[in-house]
């Protein structure tokens, strides 16, 4: 799983695993250990109506509702997008993908993603 946060907005890519475990468990996360503390981010299924987003105790969490991700792993949908309200009258945009192959090589294992649409209309 990668994030991407980019001012008010951040992108969840999940590979082709990620997205399977997701939609069988409803809860996939991620840490990276620095030298002072761990930061984590995870996406998980909640009682929610939209996608939203919060940030505590160093976790970014993702929550997501539960009819979002029915048969996720098995159709063709890319991802989902909210633009949420956040506490200080801006808002913050969030997106969930699947994650798919650069269509340049990157020295980077993109074996467990998800083949790029662009390469498939060639």
């Amino acid at each position: 799983m990668k994030i991407r946060i980019r001012g008010n907005s951040v992108r969840f890519r999940l590979t082709k695993d990620e997205v399977e475990i997701l939609c069988r468990t409803n809860y996939i996360e991620e840490i990276t250990n620095f030298p002072s503390i761990d930061f984590s981010y995870a996406v998980g299924v909640s009682d929610v109506k939209e996608l939203a987003i919060d940030f505590t105790n160093n976790k970014i969490f993702l929550h997501v509702p539960e009819k979002l991700i029915e048969g996720w792993y098995f159709n063709n949908k890319v991802g989902f997008s909210h633009t949420a309200p956040t506490n200080n009258n801006r808002t913050i945009d969030i997106l969930l993908e699947k994650d798919f192959t650069c269509l340049e090589d990157r020295g980077e294992d993109e074996s467990n993603n998800y083949p790029n649409p662009k390469s498939l209309a060639n």
